[in-house]
Order: structure tokens, then C-alpha cells, then sequence
């Protein structure tokens, strides 16, 4: 990839994708493309052919997705499924189609096996089943990760699959129902603050460990396999240590600077005990996280009131 790539952002008004634009921007990288939902449909097979035929692409970061929290997932499978077995087959095979030689596809953590061994290995992949809650993305994203690789051996394209762990940053989902577990407990904490609450409400137990990467620190784990000749396959990008959720609780009620005390909701589910990667392939190509996770926390929060501010707070 040069700084003359035309690049093809799909889902870049998300947190993700607009991550990505930031680091891009910052790298110099002049010919980004962008379509917003209501520009381009990626469930739409013709529209999605027709822009492919249209624009020449070289590199294509899809980031483009529908995605959500426990309650989301376990609510909505059908449609979690549905829409992102259409959106990625729609997306990289009109990239083959037209050319487009390189292409991150955006996997995730969850889709590993539920008891894998830690931290997890990329081969852990399919040694067992899913966490029920989020089986139908975790299902779909699999296909996904296995179409870039038919496609990378069949068609010696270089089509490489990404595996995030939990992110969070600016332009999180803060949603109390279909969020994911930082960004909903930032809203939470900083709601007991405003309300004077004597305690704050955490699902499930607290003790099922997550590992958290600020988004910033993936967009640039992205660009890094990018520019290295030896990057194929799929590889794992997080932080390299994990939290407790209800430590992880306790450090944003720190930095929101709420001092109420914790009840945990035992009639929630806690999802996967355990979720830490392995990223020393990652790591083995000269990448390491930059981003605290308090410093991280700190920042998103600042991006949460200044959102609130901006948009009120029914919509942060």
C-alpha cells in the first residue's frame, strides 16, 4: 500500500471505521473513499457490483458490520446472521471481481470457542463451540474470515482476516441495551454520577475477565499488517493483558468520579469467563498498543459529555 492507494473504507461513520479514517489521515494516505448507508446499500448486491466497477479500488478496510452487545445478539440472531453473511460475501467477491487486490476483513474476538485455552491462538479457531449468546455473528463472521481465505488461495489475492478483542473509543455505541460492556458502563456511571445514586448496577457477577484495545491503537495494528510484506491469514490484535469487569468498573467509576458502590445483577448473564489473545504474531511483525487503558477510558469519557453536549444526552 502507498500513500496513493485508492482505499475503500466500507462502514467508516462507525467507531471502527472512523477510526481508520483518523489514522489514515495522519499517514498521509490522500485517496480515501467513503459511502455513507444511504450512498451505498452493502446489502444490495448490484449497487455494491456497480461501485466496485466504478471506482478502481485497491485496498479495501471492511469495517462495515451490524453489531451489538449481549442483549442485542441474543435478541436479534437472525438478523445479526442475515445481514453480515450479505454484507461481507457482497463485498469481497465484487472485490475480486474488480480487481481489488488487497482486503481486511474486520473478524472478532467472539467468535472464538467459548472455553478456549488462554490467551487465545489464531488456530483456537473452530476447536469448539460458541458462546450461545452471540453464535449467529460469531457464525456469519466465520464465514466471512474463510471467504478471504478461499479467495487469498484460490485466486492468490491478499485478503487478510482481523480478529479484535473488546474496543472501545470515540464514537462508541453508549446504548444501555445494545452497547458493548466499556461504553455502557461509561453512560451507566456517568447517569449514578448526575443522579447522586448511592450504588451502580453491573451485570452479572463481575468476575469474567475481558481484554480492552482502544480503537485508535486497532487502526494502527491495521496499517501496520498493511505495510508488511510477510502479513497473511488471520491475525489477533488486542492489548495483551485483561481486567476483571468489576475492577474494569470500579477504574471507570475512578475516572468518572462517581464513589457509590457496586451491585452486581446475578440475573444477567456474564457471556465467556475469560477472553484474552494472543498476539505475538502480531507483535512478531514490530506492533505494540499505545493506549492506556485509563488513559483510553479517560479520553472516551471526554468524547461521551462532549457528545451529550453536542446532541443531548438521549442520544450519546
Amino acid at each position: 500500500m502507498n500513500k496513493g492507494s485508492r482505499i475503500y473504507v466500507a462502514g467508516h461513520q462507525g467507531m471502527v471505521g472512523s477510526a481508520l479514517l483518523r489514522c489514515l489521515a495522519s499517514r498521509g494516505y490522500r485517496d480515501v473513499i467513503t459511502r455513507s448507508r444511504q450512498q451505498l446499500d452493502l446489502l444490495d448486491q448490484r449497487a455494491v457490483t456497480e461501485f466496485f466497477a466504478r471506482e478502481n479500488i485497491d485496498v479495501v478496510l471492511l469495517a462495515a458490520a451490524k453489531v451489538g452487545g449481549i442483549h442485542a445478539n441474543s435478541s436479534q440472531p437472525a438478523s445479526f446472521l442475515y445481514e453480515n453473511l450479505v454484507i461481507e460475501t457482497n463485498v469481497i467477491h465484487a472485490a475480486f471481481a474488480h480487481g481489488t487486490p488487497e482486503l481486511v476483513f474486520f473478524g472478532s474476538s467472539c467468535i472464538y470457542p467459548k472455553y478456549c485455552p488462554q490467551p487465545i491462538r489464531e488456530d483456537y479457531l473452530l476447536t469448539s463451540g460458541f458462546e450461545q449468546t452471540n453464535e449467529a455473528y460469531a457464525i456469519a463472521k466465520i464465514a466471512g474470515l474463510k471467504l478471504c481465505e478461499a479467495y487469498s488461495r484460490q485466486h492468490g489475492m491478499r485478503y487478510i482476516s482481523v480478529m479484535p478483542t473488546n474496543l472501545y473509543g470515540p464514537n462508541d455505541n453508549y446504548d444501555l441495551q445494545n452497547g458493548h460492556v466499556l461504553a455502557a458502563l461509561i453512560r451507566k456511571t456517568h447517569e449514578a454520577k448526575l443522579n447522586e445514586m448511592d450504588s451502580l448496577s453491573v451485570w452479572g457477577s463481575g468476575s469474567p475477565r475481558r481484554e480492552f484495545l482502544h480503537v485508535d491503537d486497532l487502526a494502527s495494528a491495521v496499517l501496520a499488517l498493511l505495510d508488511s510484506a510477510h502479513a497473511e491469514g488471520v491475525f489477533n490484535i488486542g492489548y495483551g493483558r485483561d481486567i476483571a469487569i468489576a475492577d474494569l468498573a470500579r477504574l471507570i467509576c475512578d475516572v468518572v468520579g462517581f464513589s457509590g458502590s457496586l451491585k452486581f445483577d446475578l440475573s444477567k448473564p456474564d457471556g465467556t469467563p475469560r477472553k484474552l489473545l494472543d498476539v505475538s504474531k502480531l507483535v512478531a511483525l514490530g506492533w505494540s498498543p499505545t493506549i492506556t487503558l485509563r488513559d483510553g477510558i479517560a479520553a472516551t469519557y471526554a468524547d461521551f459529555t462532549a457528545n451529550v453536549q453536542r446532541n443531548g444526552y438521549a442520544n450519546a
